[in-house]
């Protein structure tokens, strides 16, 4: 017996004391409990991920093409199109109103069945999502009237970041409660990480709003503070919540416990200790102390610990599973996400020495590189989520296999070709822009060569750009497939299916066993 399934039979004796009736019954009163706040978080950030994906594809547009919408009759004038408000707009759209909501939807059902009792004081949820929308809405608003912080991943206004705040500490209130009141057994590793994010992003959030914000130092003090936050929102609020999903859905899609204990023991506490060091390896050459930018490459360095823990952990766990992504939806996008996260990671390590950064800092390769993280990582494992958790809130299987598979191939493979191309272009950009890739190599009349001049570096990276745009507008199909067949199983559209909808086997019978695992 492995040592994860030998600490659950011990330390989880009421578990094992029910019969699978018992179990599967307890497991559906608590899905009900769920059903209303999880539904909540996930239908604002469906309306929020198809807003923000409009917003990146219009940004991503007035790139290659500045006079976009521009000669349109009534948007011609309308300042809140600009290409500096549309941005920031779409970024904390996506980070804020899908990731963060899908997030704290994920966080509630995962709590739910991991403390194993019904959800308590939904009040509480319910209010804290409608608080975290308003505070999304009035950020938005805020954004594109031109109100604006001007520092990136907190362009919102501060009266939004209050509302956020004031949303959050229900949310807090609310886990803390739950776990007080758990049933008697084992701490699962998924709770290990969502309690390290409901711990650090309240940390993060309000050191930075103060420090930036609200009583805000000065110098070169505000972009050490600013990258400290931007790397580590990702790292400590995403990371943890994305790897709390995985650690989740992998065993139990799979009927399989996680292949090592202590190897999750030793991901969880290594990322705890050396992400919160990362950010500043983004300031090289800056005017900052070179201790700090050291000290940021060395942790960044020793992140290969939990990234390559957590990877073994995973691939060992899915091992004799792979077959199962044929007809598992959650599988694909998890597993999918999985990978992406290691991709991330090493990336991310890789750019952070000194002779890359050099290279590829202000260019479009970071913005590839976020990409990897929220979307083909983050995005793709809330997706995967989400297709396990829906069919146990609302009883009722995914109506259509083939938006299943258009949502998948279309964000997989846009996801990809979009870090292709900011890649690409990013490592272009940058080896022209420290004059290693040379318009004339040298001669004898010319000993340095001809260096290319920046409009000529930024007319060059405009063929990569039109492709960010196409894989953008694929991305958008598939969300536009998910979302479809989202409403069409809230409205309980689609005939009945015993079985998972990626085997094709339906059924008239009215009790749903697919959904009640």
């Amino acid at each position: 017996m492995s040592p994860i399934s030998a600490q659950q039979s011990a330390l989880n004796p009421d578990a094992d004391s029910l019969t699978p009736a018992q179990r599967m019954a307890e497991r559906a009163a608590i899905d009900r409990s769920c059903r209303t706040p999880c539904l909540v978080f996930f239908g604002t950030s469906m309306f929020w991920l198809m807003l923000g994906t409009i917003l990146a594809i219009i940004a991503s547009t007035k790139l290659h093409t500045p006079e976009f919408m521009v000669s349109l009759p009534f948007f011609g004038d309308v300042g809140l199109l600009t290409f500096g408000r549309i941005r920031p707009a779409h970024l904390n759209t996506v980070i804020y109103g899908w990731a963060s909501t899908a997030a704290l939807g994920v966080c509630v059902w995962l709590m739910a069945r991991l403390c194993r009792v019904q959800v308590m004081n939904t009040w509480i949820l319910v209010t804290a999502g409608a608080l975290w929308n308003l505070g999304v809405f009035v950020g938005m608003l805020g954004i594109l009237l031109g109100w604006s912080t001007g520092v990136e991943w907190l362009e919102m206004p501060t009266q939004a970041a209050f509302i956020l705040f004031t949303s959050y500490a229900l949310m807090s209130v609310w886990a803390i409660l739950m776990f007080a009141n758990r049933k008697p057994g084992h701490i699962f590793v998924s709770q290990w990480y969502i309690f390290g994010a409901l711990f650090w992003f309240p940390w993060l959030y309000g050191c930075v709003q103060i420090l930036l914000l609200l009583q805000p130092v000065e110098g070169s003090v505000q972009g050490i503070i600013n990258w400290w936050f931007a790397h580590n929102v990702l790292g400590l609020w995403f990371t943890p919540i994305g790897l709390a999903t995985a650690y989740y859905l992998i065993p139990k899609v799979t009927g399989k416990p996680i292949h090592s204990y202590y190897l999750s023991i030793l991901g969880f506490w290594s990322l705890a200790l050396f992400y919160s060091w990362n950010g500043g390896h983004h300031l090289v050459n800056g005017p900052v102390p070179a201790w700090i930018i050291s000290v940021s490459i060395v942790a960044s360095a020793m992140m290969i610990i939990p990234v390559v823990t957590v990877a073994i952990n995973h691939h060992l766990t899915m091992k004799g599973s792979f077959h199962l992504l044929k007809t598992s939806p959650t599988l694909r996008f998890v597993v999918f996400g999985a990978m992406s996260y290691t991709l991330a990671s090493l990336q991310g390590i890789s750019m952070a020495f000194r002779i890359s950064n050099e290279v590829t800092h202000f260019t479009h390769y970071t913005i590839g590189h976020s990409h990897v993280g929220m979307y083909l990582f983050f995005t793709m494992m809330m997706f995967g989520a989400m297709y396990y958790i829906m069919p146990r809130l609302v009883g009722w299987e995914w109506p259509s296999a083939r938006l299943i598979k258009i949502h998948f191939w279309c964000t997989a493979v846009g996801g990809v070709v979009m870090i292709i191309a900011l890649a690409g272009g990013g490592i272009e950009q940058g080896l022209k822009l420290v004059n290693i890739w040379l318009k004339e190599a040298p001669t004898e009349a010319n000993p340095s060569g001809t260096p290319y001049s920046f409009m000529e570096i930024l007319a060059g990276t405009l063929p990569w750009l039109w492709v960010r745009t196409m894989s953008g507008i694929l991305i958008f199909i598939g969300h536009v497939a998910f979302g479809i067949n989202f409403v069409l199983m809230l409205l309980r559209r689609g005939e009945r299916r015993l079985t998972p909808t990626l085997l094709g086997e339906k059924s008239s019978s009215p009790k749903l066993e697919a959904v009640t695992a």
